[in-house]
């Protein structure tokens, strides 16, 4: 036998042809039920490797699945982006990566228009809904991963509002009590989602109300850029506070900056702290204290259920949660002494 068992020394254990080794592993149909036991058997025995990517293209299939991000200047969708494309291709697929600006491009992504070469689509949203898809299940299999269900397609749930609310606590308890919220901008012009509401709850836990008043966001996404412009309107108003809640790492790294720029220290003047624990947030200075969503752990359930998926499964879209954990760094030590 060779050192890489083939199709043929699969045949020649199971007592059968290698054609009908290759109408098993395809699972197609007029193959008897115990001639289907020999062969996977068989597979175990000799340890052969089946190659996604093979039997994709011998279904007709192009053995390619899409990634699709909103930017890839934001380090988490950089980093997730990877993560992706690396489990993938241990899995035996070949990936193509799509930046989806808008919610039209994640529309279309979904859909199909722009990714029709893949087999599947995984996609880490900002705009994905069920409205957006017009209500309509794909006729692909789709992933999301990150941001609410649709109801539509699987989805791996970050743990966003325990995290925040983790990261929150972290610095009432530390003995800060006036804390900024740098934000994203949105639709309504207040800041909303699974994120803000861990803000809230960790201030309500401790019988505190957060300050509208400290709520900032810049004028695009996820840049940190915007947190520096956000953090820097914010400081010219003459606002008091003595931490700064970043929505995430890119923007925490931005209001950081202006922190700086204004004189004003980290941490010992205000702390900051981000969301993600992205690569950045350990060489800032300091170095950022962060939330980290348990990006392998959503890589490999994402990965999992899109297998599933493309193995044949038919169900209602399903929810995967996954958790997310605070990592304290310098940028949020002890508050300073008060008298």
């Amino acid at each position: 036998m060779s050192a890489k068992p083939t199709l043929d020394d699969v045949a020649a254990v199971a007592g059968v042809s290698a054609k009908t080794v290759s109408n098993v592993l395809l699972d197609r149909p007029h193959v008897a039920a115990a001639t289907r036991e020999r062969v996977h058997a068989a597979v175990k025995t000799v340890g052969y490797q089946v190659n996604r990517a093979g039997r994709g293209l011998a279904s007709g299939r192009s053995g390619r699945i899409a990634v699709v991000v909103p930017n890839l200047y934001q380090p988490y969708f950089a980093e997730i982006a990877e993560r992706l494309i690396l489990a993938l291709a241990a899995a035996g697929f070949t990936s193509t990566l799509r930046v989806a600006l808008d919610a039209r491009a994640e529309r279309d992504a979904v859909r199909g228009a722009t990714t029709a070469d893949a087999d599947g689509v995984i996609i880490c949203p900002h705009h994905l809904s069920a409205d957006l898809l017009g209500a309509r299940t794909p006729d692909r299999p789709v992933v999301q991963v990150g941001g609410g269900p649709t109801g539509l397609v699987d989805v791996v749930v970050m743990g966003e509002r325990d995290g925040f609310e983790a990261v929150t606590r972290h610095l009432l308890d530390s003995g800060r009590r006036r804390l900024a919220l740098v934000w994203n901008a949105t639709a309504s012009g207040r800041p909303e989602g699974s994120r803000y509401e861990g803000f809230v709850a960790a201030h309500r836990s401790r019988g505190l109300e957060p300050d509208p008043g400290l709520m900032v966001a810049g004028s695009d996404w996820d840049r940190r850029v915007s947190g520096y412009e956000a953090m820097t309107g914010l400081l010219r108003t003459g606002a008091q506070f003595d931490a700064v809640v970043g929505i995430n790492d890119a923007v925490a790294v931005g209001a950081m900056r202006a922190l700086r720029s204004h004189g004003l220290r980290v941490p010992e003047d205000v702390a900051v702290t981000g969301f993600d624990d992205t690569d950045e947030a350990g060489f800032t200075v300091p170095p950022l204290t962060s939330v980290s969503p348990e990006q392998e752990l959503m890589v490999t359930a994402a990965v999992q259920m899109l297998m599933e998926r493309l193995d044949g499964l038919d169900s209602a879209a399903r929810e995967h949660r996954t958790g997310a954990h605070l990592v304290p760094r310098a940028s949020s030590g002890a508050a300073r002494s008060r008298v």
